[in-house]
């Protein structure tokens, strides 16, 4: 083809950008945040978190300490750099504005880094919660090894940290690269207690804002949703409402049960399958104690 072609092709495609006003930061030479690098930054989380589990295998006792701190600096570098691109991409900030980006994103990198003790602490619970809750469960390596549910909520406990520090787009990435690999959507808003098991797991889908309790076991195609979108007089849905669930403690949610909107499932009932749930109704619920 000539030159000419592409020539014009290559203009009609940066006018369109444009016009869209959705891709003007490739003009201002500020770099935006890339998912390749956010999914190198997970994966070594993974590897600090439980180490010889994800990551490099033949991890022992004198070379745990260096493995670690080697995964921990190039986290700190590469998450901090991440941050500051993604404070920078978020608005019209100047030069100045973003050189303060790099200060801030050092001190997120670190409020998150402070807190990777916490997150072990949780998916230890929800480990030993899946063993527990699943009969086919011979080990806690094989639920760490081969379990979906277990991968979608190491992701979510992460985005969900970077979520309460207020950092844009960032967890949504996450979470959506969880979702990817194990077909489990989770919201990076959504706020989950200790000891939550999805067991199988395809098309599990938790909204922004639900509220889920401790000791939740939930099975494949449960969606905590919402059941409308408030919209404003211009047509505009109103964002950052609380329009999802409440699930209780000890709850357990089986297969294909949809509840939507901000209702409250009570401690300690049993939701059954294929459950279609729109209001508090004791028909749909068993409140048996489990």
């Amino acid at each position: 083809m000539p030159e000419s072609y592409f020539h014009n092709l290559i203009t009609a495609l940066k006018t369109k950008d444009k016009d869209s006003n959705i891709y003007r930061r490739f003009s201002s030479n500020k770099p935006m945040p890339s998912s390749e690098a956010l999914n190198e930054i997970i994966q070594r989380i993974k590897n600090i978190l439980f180490p010889g589990f994800w990551g490099y295998s033949e991890i022992n006792a004198s070379s745990i300490d260096f493995y670690i701190g080697t995964n921990l600096d190039i986290i700190q570098r590469c998450l901090s750099e991440q941050i500051k691109r993604v404070l920078c991409f978020n608005g019209e900030l100047s030069d100045v504005e973003c050189n303060n980006c790099i200060d801030k994103s050092k001190d997120l990198t670190k409020l998150l880094l402070d807190k990777l003790p916490f997150i072990k602490g949780m998916l230890v619970q929800d480990i030993k919660a899946a063993f527990a809750g699943d009969p086919a469960a011979t080990s806690y390596e094989e639920v760490i090894y081969c379990y979906p549910g277990i991968i979608a909520i190491t992701y979510h406990r992460i985005a969900h940290e970077l979520h309460l520090l207020g950092i844009p787009i960032i967890p949504r990435m996450i979470n959506e690269a969880a979702h990817s690999l194990t077909g489990i959507d989770i919201h990076p808003g959504a706020a989950i207690g200790d000891s939550f098991f999805i067991d199988h797991g395809t098309g599990v889908v938790i909204g922004e804002t639900c509220i889920i309790g401790k000791n939740v076991r939930i099975y494949q195609g449960v969606t905590l949703g919402s059941k409308s979108f408030p919209v404003e007089t211009s047509g505009e849905v109103i964002k950052g409402i609380e329009r999802h669930p409440i699930i209780g403690d000890n709850v357990v949610i089986y297969a294909n049960a949809t509840i939507l909107g901000r209702i409250k499932i009570k401690d300690n009932s049993i939701v059954k399958g294929n459950a279609w749930i729109t209001k508090e109704n004791k028909d749909m619920i068993d409140f048996e104690k489990l």
